[in-house]
């Protein structure tokens, strides 16, 4: 892990603390990742925040005058924290680190699946079901599409993989045929 990534799960913690008493960790964590979209989404916007020539100040002030009053005072001090210690650029993995606090705090978990079709809604909520089963979390479902999968599909959860895909299991049979030789 990155030395940005620890510092960035600091900050996410420390966030989340507040935010949890609080009692606003959904609106929290809605705030930091509109924020995060919004500055991963224009590239002008992150040359401005980590542009070496733009003083720590100037910097302080875009940011109040973009998100000042549309988020709480907590993210906004969080949000000003990470540009003065220069560390701007990691509102993207604060935001991805508060999410994942919050949701291994409310028992919630998300499945990022690979599939080589598109997945209908039924299937979806059908994988959020067995996975939440699986985990004894609340599951939810984010899909990609990879055609070179050729059928079934990959689950990933935290750091576990569960890979039902068929050209895994085909790699496995021609592992074993080589094996066999």
């Amino acid at each position: 892990m990155s030395a940005m990534a620890v510092a960035a799960k600091r900050y996410a913690k420390a966030l989340f603390a507040v935010a949890q008493e609080k009692g606003a960790v959904e609106e929290t964590g809605a705030q930091l990742e509109a924020v995060a979209t919004a500055l991963e989404g224009d590239a002008d916007i992150r040359t401005f925040f980590n542009h070496p020539n733009i003083g720590v100040d100037a910097k302080v002030r875009a940011l109040q005058q973009a998100v000042g009053g549309q988020v709480s005072d907590s993210v906004l001090n969080t949000l000003k924290l990470l540009v003065e210690r220069g560390r701007g650029s990691a509102i993207g993995l604060v935001s991805s680190a508060y999410r994942a606090i919050a949701d291994a705090s409310l028992g919630r978990a998300q499945a990022h699946v690979t599939s080589a079709y598109a997945l209908t809604a039924e299937q979806q909520q059908e994988i959020a079901r067995k996975f939440g089963a699986l985990t004894g979390k609340e599951v939810t479902v984010d899909t990609v599409v990879d055609a070179s999968l050729l059928g079934g599909i990959r689950v990933r959860i935290g750091d576990t993989l569960y890979d039902g895909s068929l050209s895994t299991k085909l790699a496995e049979i021609e592992k074993s045929f080589n094996h066999a030789r």
